[in-house]
């Protein structure tokens, strides 16, 4: 395994080896989260994120030097009891993406949440999922502020129960991160599409892991492609807040 640096390794077991880098300097950048949350402007959603005087120039050239990177950027968001969520831009020639994964120091292997490339696979998270991993306010990770945690996670949320004041929520995230002007109604407009899949129903199973309906999501024991359930309930639970 690739680290960083000697004071900050990283290390996704069963994962990939990289290379990784800590790249917290890539969430100032507002070019870094309109690329990020592109899957999330679905319908109307894209015309109030990017408009029609957005510089696609300068858009493409930016996400042309994120992928050339020679390191891959992965930030890292603490959860309770030790668990970890990951976020790898995983800058394999013609198999870029972004991996989502949870993972704890104990496990053998991380698990993958969801994916969001060209074959998207989700989502990973609902909407108290997300919350608990952007609130958590645990030490540790790379990223501290919830703003960031939230729209980090937003591509692989989905979750026909999100309430009422989701739009808040995500409408403050987006004037702090885009300086959007649009903020309240681009906040609607994604809860109403909720990414490249939609908004999927979460229930909990017998043994009471919290599981969905969602085609393409390793969540839902349905698909050939899910995780095994003694995976999926250890997941729900490091999720869980």
């Amino acid at each position: 395994m690739t680290n960083d640096s000697d004071a900050h390794p990283v290390r996704i077991a069963g994962y990939h080896d990289g290379p990784f880098s800590l790249s917290p300097e890539l969430l100032d950048e507002r070019l870094f989260w309109m690329g990020h949350l592109s899957s999330c402007a679905e319908g109307g959603a894209g015309e109030l994120m990017f408009g029609s005087g957005y510089a696609w120039a300068d858009h493409q050239a930016y996400q042309q030097r994120l992928w050339q990177r020679a390191e891959w950027p992965v930030f890292t968001i603490p959860l309770p009891a030790g668990h970890q969520l990951h976020v790898v831009y995983r800058a394999v020639p013609d198999e870029a993406g972004v991996d989502y994964l949870v993972n704890h120091p104990n496990w053998e292997r991380a698990e993958l949440l969801a994916r969001d490339d060209g074959h998207f696979m989700g989502p990973g998270l609902s909407w108290p999922n997300l919350i608990a991993a952007a609130d958590s306010g645990l030490p540790g990770g790379t990223v501290a502020d919830p703003h960031a945690r939230l729209l980090l996670l937003l591509p692989v949320f989905g979750d026909t129960a999100a309430p009422p004041e989701a739009v808040d929520r995500l409408a403050a995230a987006l004037r702090a991160r885009l300086s959007s002007q649009a903020a309240t109604p681009l906040a609607k407009a994604m809860l109403e599409a909720q990414g490249l899949t939609g908004p999927v129903r979460w229930a909990a199973a017998e043994d009471g892991t919290r599981i969905n309906d969602g085609r393409y999501s390793f969540r839902n024991p349905a698909n050939d492609f899910a995780l095994p359930s003694d995976r999926l309930a250890r997941v729900s639970a490091a999720l869980a807040g």
